[in-house]
């Protein structure tokens, strides 16, 4: 008996910014009971001595602005310190330009982050650092729409 597949609630089409035009990827969310899994697939990469990127998702509803501004701070509903923001994600792990991501998490479900920002940054999120992790500048952004 052929298996029907198991299609995302949410997606997000990521681009990189002005300076990473080969920057581009999706990164799909399902939500499962109390949890969401989240998978990224990103290509394009830049080269980087730490082999990590910051991986978030931003409060904010649009990829505009200088440097993706308007993608506003970390999505954090909760006043929480960093890195207990829900919207802070594990890190994209660079290999040979190409990263890919799967994790699953009980900080938010598909319909608080409708219409949301995912965003890369230059570098790793240090996990420490407040608010955000000096994970460096934006470098890609795609908004969260629903599938």
């Amino acid at each position: 008996m052929k298996q029907k597949p198991i299609l995302p609630d949410a997606v997000a089409i990521v681009s990189g910014s002005d300076a990473y035009p080969h920057l581009h990827g999706q990164v799909r969310f399902f939500q499962r009971q109390n949890c969401v899994l989240v998978q990224a697939v990103i290509r394009g990469l830049p080269d980087t001595d730490t082999g990590f990127f910051g991986f978030h998702i931003h409060a904010g509803s649009s990829c505009t602005g200088p440097d993706f501004a308007n993608t506003g701070s970390h999505y954090n509903p909760n006043n929480a310190a960093h890195p207990f923001h829900a919207g802070d994600l594990p890190p994209l792990i660079y290999c040979n330009k190409n990263a890919y991501m799967s994790v699953a998490t009980d900080r938010f479900n598909i319909a608080d982050i409708f219409g949301r920002t995912v965003v890369i940054h230059s570098m790793p999120d240090d996990f420490r650092t407040q608010p955000a992790g000096n994970a460096g500048t934006k470098i890609a952004c795609g908004v969260i729409r629903r599938i």
